[in-house]
């Protein structure tokens, strides 16, 4: 049974200032408990600024995080006050106290013996060798010349003392926390304004491009309508002169024939037209020929060096 009530005791202790919960308690959201007094300890402690629950201004709501599991806390305009009893745990404190027919620890503490004096309990504490002693050791041992208080008052004293360094330590986590929250924001920030810029970056390159490629393709018509235009030049003297030659082909071959005609009157009868023609043949001028370079297409030539250096120097601008 008294191993019952020990278990039991532990539940019923409050993170903040280790002793037992005290009214009313309160059920944080992440259902763990704190004294009223605590939690408005460390909410305090982590809203400095916080208007008190006394004051004529209208009070803002206000954080802080459970000492037990570090999960945020987050308040309305009323505090602590907002926040709901535990009347179950209140109501177990109650019966507890009931059964109980002893104060928290006084098992431990009725075991508590001097070592010098072994029938004196311990019941003082030595100021200038911070260690608690008996009253035999102040009166007649050790202690005789050292400044003594009540051992209750000392021990209320450091309880207070460290349920504040709690509350100082919790609110300094809580503002470690929130200055990590706010470096992992930037963090983020940096990165969707990396992609971003990213994304810009690549449309300007994708407009340099394009121009690019509308001015390559320009250039490739120019030359193509020259190429085209000076090949059907050629081609339709070449035309010209693949007529000439097929007719004067022809006429060779109607001369020899005729050369071949064994009747004189015959022959006669055909020679002169047959001379005229050759005649006129052979005054038909071929001299239309594409001038000396014609086919040269060097004039289409592009230097792009001072393009390619320009675009080497394309950099960020600066105090944009």
């Amino acid at each position: 049974e008294a191993r019952n009530m020990e278990s039991l005791e532990k539940q019923l202790i409050c993170p903040i200032c280790l002793e037992m919960f005290t009214k009313p308690v309160v059920i944080l959201p992440c259902q763990h408990n704190l004294c009223r007094k605590c939690a408005n300890d460390v909410f305090q402690a982590s809203n400095p600024l916080w208007q008190s629950r006394g004051s004529s201004a209208v009070p803002s709501g206000g954080r802080f995080r459970c000492p037990s599991c570090r999960h945020e806390v987050v308040l309305d305009r009323h505090g602590v006050y907002g926040l709901q009893r535990n009347l179950l745990v209140e109501n177990i404190i109650d019966i507890y106290k009931q059964e109980s027919a002893r104060p928290l620890h006084a098992k431990a503490e009725q075991h508590l013996m001097c070592e010098e004096h072994e029938d004196e309990r311990i019941n003082i504490y030595c100021l200038r060798c911070e260690a608690p002693t008996c009253s035999l050791c102040k009166v007649f041992g050790a202690h005789k010349d050292c400044e003594v208080a009540p051992l209750p008052a000392v021990y209320q004293r450091q309880k207070s003392e460290l349920s504040d360094g709690i509350a100082m330590l919790v609110a300094g986590n809580d503002r470690i926390q929130a200055i990590i929250t706010q470096m992992e924001e930037i963090c983020h920030t940096i990165e969707e304004n990396g992609r971003r810029q990213k994304q810009h970056l690549g449309l300007r390159f994708d407009s340099l491009y394009s121009i690019l490629e509308e001015r390559k393709k320009e250039l490739l018509q120019s030359i193509a309508r020259e190429q085209e235009a000076k090949v059907q030049l050629v081609r339709g003297l070449i035309r010209q002169y693949g007529d000439h030659l097929e007719a004067s082909s022809k006429l060779v071959e109607s001369a020899i024939q005729a050369m071949e005609e064994p009747q004189m009157a015959v022959y006669l009868q055909h020679s002169k037209e047959l001379l005229k023609k050759i005649t006129d043949m052979s005054k038909v001028s071929m001299s239309s020929r594409p001038e000396p370079g014609y086919e040269n297409m060097d004039h289409f030539s592009i230097n792009v060096d001072y393009v390619a250096e320009m675009l080497r120097t394309i950099e960020f601008q600066t105090g944009a």
